[in-house]
């Protein structure tokens, strides 16, 4: 009878454990009662790990809080006398779920068109697709002076410019380029004798 209690518990608290594994952006407050200094709220970071005093970075995605408050044990006994260190691990709050369409790639189209906004990229798009995705140039725009800006990996920006009036004519068939994901397409308003 208590091999079988005990294997109902086993499987309770495993099925559990499973349901609460922990996430990045999962919120946890860590309590160490002998160390009412290291109390604190920490957030489970995108490459899953939390950072805690004493202990360092600690890999928390996959775990449940109570493999979670084992590790931390371990880690900070050696930092105090008491043994029998009183660690508590909760999930305060759990990440928010994120809409699907704002996880699949854009380009933004700003300025004189005729539907400004985001633009979901499913394929190769180029400059002149993606102007015609969003209905045209408006009637004000200054067809000459058409900017792609494109961050780079390091944060700096790119400025590609596009003469509209120039790839109507066949002249500049090179500046149609092909956009990136977060591409931002301006379209100025021309000036009063442009």
């Amino acid at each position: 009878m208590r091999i079988l209690l005990a294997l109902l518990c086993v499987a309770f608290l495993t099925s559990g454990a499973e349901a609460q594994a922990l996430k990045s952006g999962d919120s946890l407050s860590i309590t160490v009662l002998q160390d009412p200094k290291l109390d604190r709220t920490v957030v489970v970071d995108p490459s899953g790990e939390i950072a805690f005093p004493l202990a360092g970075h600690i890999r928390a995605r996959g775990l449940t809080p109570l493999a979670l408050e084992n590790i931390l044990k371990n880690k900070l006994k050696n930092n105090y006398k008491d043994e029998n260190l009183d660690v508590t691990v909760a999930v305060v709050s759990a990440p928010k779920e994120i809409p699907e369409d704002d996880l699949k790639p854009k380009i933004f189209i700003t300025g004189e068109i005729i539907k400004p906004g985001s633009y979901v990229v499913r394929q190769k798009t180029t400059l002149m697709q993606a102007i015609a995705l969003a209905g045209g140039i408006g009637p004000f725009a200054a067809k000459n002076r058409i900017q792609v800006r494109r961050k780079g990996p390091g944060g700096d920006e790119t400025i590609f410019m596009f003469n509209y009036r120039a790839y109507e004519a066949g002249d500049d068939l090179e500046g149609n380029i092909t956009l990136r994901a977060g591409d931002v397409i301006m379209v100025p308003e021309r000036r009063l004798f442009e």
